[in-house]
């Protein structure tokens, strides 16, 4: 989480106006061209100030969140080996970062690693809180359908062309960390070349469970009673948005009252003239299959990189909103982007939105907007209240990253626009506007992903209302655009250069004013990386790890406990509960607000001899104890360190007892925030 120190109290600025004269200087958008961190970061950083990016390689598609113990859970496909090379060591895993409100995030680090069994890579699915322990791993169990290869060859994982098939994985410790249910897949592939992405929901009319799984020109619907044994009902088949990736499916109520379900997939719409990003259906849903109110799909982004977005529910209100977030990339061009020389990294999210259905005439359509929760990392506000341009105006203002507002009235206007991330001769910029028939993004005359004829991107728009409500966000790579109450939003990157920061106005064909213009600023969000203190899954205890009595010249175990990450776990069994002494870290900083680890064992706290107990030592004396509970079955424990900030501590593992459950068990060590 962002610390309160960096929240701050909103500032607000004033702003000065340089009118250069009723001229528009660099040219107009609007298909004129078209075929034309944190504070410790360095000046020539690419990352986001405020949108989620991958703490460090490679990220890609989105896994929708669940909701646990108050925090969202969000999993997404990270590749820890990332070179940049699309074809060497692609292999994903899932890692989490969890987040009260959709807009801070903390990292968690991986969740469910890749090449830990027979079918290797994690590719996506979803995530479900088994509330009723239906798959049998417990009440509150977090179980995942995945895409895995099914046993592949070591050259089909090379080239990651293995059958596609569904496995099971599961979490006993709040969705922190999964184990793979076997190696066999619950739903085989059946001799389909594309078969992936299964999106899981709870039928709560029916009692079951139903997962939606994507094939290329379709996508296939399944029932189960229990996560584990599924059956095939009905297809959806459409050969005209290429491949499908990514389905969705979940009810929402409509701003009349009306309650409608959403069926929807990441496509692409190139060939149709339409985006490449969420394209949607509203209908009904019976528990089999989905009846469509109309054929033609909707699209919930139409710029270029708003792809494998995933919904989820608000808690708060299930039916009347829900939220939503996409991978902020493109696979045409997924590697260009300069954040990976820069920074290291490769991935960034969409701003998360809140989605709502709202009637239009007889039909109905999603309007998103960005979460309420962005307001709450504003750091400055500049207010230039109603501002006039006929032809062109810069504003001495200069960010990369930022949100602008307003609400925009003209007479006669034909354009009417926005220059961002203008370099200072004017010749680079990103354009944003409307004229009397569409809105726009375009892209085209600055720093855009190489290779690409993707430069401006367009939504229907009734010039004749002479008014538009704009709230573009802007960040270090990326522009999305809310026109009005968000029914039509484009999202694409836009790689300007550093220093390219400035903002301008424009008309065309008359005056227009901006009105209530606002600029407002917002703290950093990047995440500080989870840091692993200890895995047990070597010969040894650990590099640096020291140990007495009988675990002096022993090691971690071989074990298959419930909720055990790995093959191996630190058990001072060590031949019987005879054994006695302690295990213990070389010092480290307390860098990160929680320690993470799991615990199994004798019930003997420290304090009341003989224990069997783990310690955080600070300056050589216990400042947090825990102690198992008579049980072999590996629980989480998480203790809040930020009073202990900046010190050095240990982390130790106490053996004492001698008598039945005279031992204690602990796996995967972790420091996160």
């Amino acid at each position: 989480m962002v610390s309160a120190s960096r929240r701050g109290p909103v500032r607000i600025a004033a702003a000065v106006l340089a009118v250069t004269g009723a001229a528009v200087a660099g040219g107009l958008a609007g298909g004129s061209r078209e075929d034309s961190a944190a504070a410790s970061e360095p000046a020539d950083s690419y990352r986001a100030q405020y949108h989620f990016t991958v703490p460090d390689h490679w990220k890609n598609d989105p896994q929708r969140p669940v909701f646990i113990d108050g925090r969202f859970h969000y999993y997404y496909l990270y590749n820890g080996d990332y070179d940049a090379d699309p074809a060497a060591n692609f292999g994903t895993a899932w890692r989490l970062a969890t987040s009260s409100d959709g807009v801070v995030f903390a990292d968690q680090g991986v969740a469910a690693p890749k090449g830990t069994n027979a079918n290797y890579d994690l590719w996506s699915g979803s995530a479900v809180v088994d509330h009723a322990d239906t798959a049998g791993f417990g009440a509150g169990a977090v179980v995942m359908l995945v895409t895995q290869m099914d046993h592949p060859t070591p050259a089909q994982r090379l080239d990651a062309s293995g059958p596609q098939a569904q496995f099971l994985w599961y979490s006993t410790d709040g969705g922190r960390n999964f184990r793979p249910h076997g190696e066999d897949p619950v739903i085989p592939n059946g001799g389909r070349a594309d078969f992936r992405d299964p999106k899981v929901v709870w039928d709560a009319e029916r009692g079951r469970w139903v997962a939606l799984i994507a094939e290329r020109d379709r996508v296939s619907f399944y029932t189960s009673p229990d996560l584990t044994s599924w059956s095939r009902t009905w297809e959806y088949v459409n050969p005209g948005i290429g491949t499908i990736e990514c389905p969705d499916l979940f009810p929402i109520r409509a701003d009349d009252g009306t309650l409608k379900w959403v069926f929807g997939v990441s496509a692409n719409g190139y060939a149709t003239d339409e985006p490449a990003t969420f394209a949607y259906w509203t209908g009904s849903f019976d528990g089999t299959s989905f009846a469509f109110d109309h054929a033609a799909p909707q699209w919930l982004d139409h710029g270029f990189d708003w792809y494998g977005a995933v919904t989820w529910e608000n808690p708060d209100a299930p039916l009347d909103s829900r939220y939503a977030v996409a991978w902020m990339n493109n696979w045409d061009y997924a590697h260009s982007t300069p954040t990976w020389t820069a920074d290291g990294f490769n991935g960034t999210d969409s701003i998360t939105r809140e989605i709502r259905l709202k009637r239009f005439g007889s039909s109905f359509s999603l309007v998103s907007q960005p979460v309420a929760a962005l307001a709450d990392i504003a750091t400055e506000r500049t207010e230039l209240g109603d501002v006039t341009v006929d032809g062109f105006l810069p504003l001495d203002y200069r960010g990369d990253a930022y949100q602008l507002e307003a609400d925009v009235t003209w007479e006669t206007a034909t354009n009417v626009g926005l220059q961002l991330r203008r370099s200072s001769d004017g010749s680079r910029h990103a354009d944003v506007g409307v004229t009397e028939t569409y809105a726009y993004l375009n892209r085209g005359q600055t720093g855009y992903p190489a290779g690409t004829w993707k430069t401006e991107s367009r939504t229907p728009f009734d010039g004749a209302a002479d008014t538009v409500h704009l709230r573009i966000l802007v960040d270090r790579t990326t522009i999305e655009v809310f026109v009005d109450d968000g029914r039509y939003v484009q999202s694409s990157q836009v790689f300007a250069p550093r220093g390219d920061d400035g903002i301008a106005l424009y008309t065309a064909g008359g005056h227009a004013t901006f009105r209530d213009l606002t600029i407002t600023e917002f703290a950093s969000v990047a995440q500080r990386p989870a840091r692993l203190l200890a895995d047990f899954e070597g010969a040894t205890w650990g590099e640096g790890w020291t140990a007495t009595g009988a675990f002096a010249a022993a090691g971690p175990s071989a074990a298959n406990l419930v909720g055990q990450v790995g093959a191996q776990v630190a058990d001072t069994f060590a031949g019987g509960d005879p054994a006695t002494g302690t295990v213990t870290s070389p010092g480290f900083t307390i860098d990160r607000d929680f320690l993470h680890f799991l615990l199994a064992g004798g019930d003997h706290a420290l304090g009341v001899e003989p224990a069997t107990s783990v310690q955080l030592l600070v300056d050589g004396q216990p400042v947090r104890t825990a102690t198992g509970d008579d049980s072999p079955r590996l629980r989480p424990v998480k203790w809040d360190v930020r009073e202990f900030a900046g010190r050095t501590a240990q982390f130790q593992i106490l053996d004492d007892a001698t008598g039945e459950w005279g031992h204690v068990m602990v796996d995967h060590v972790v420091l996160s925030d």
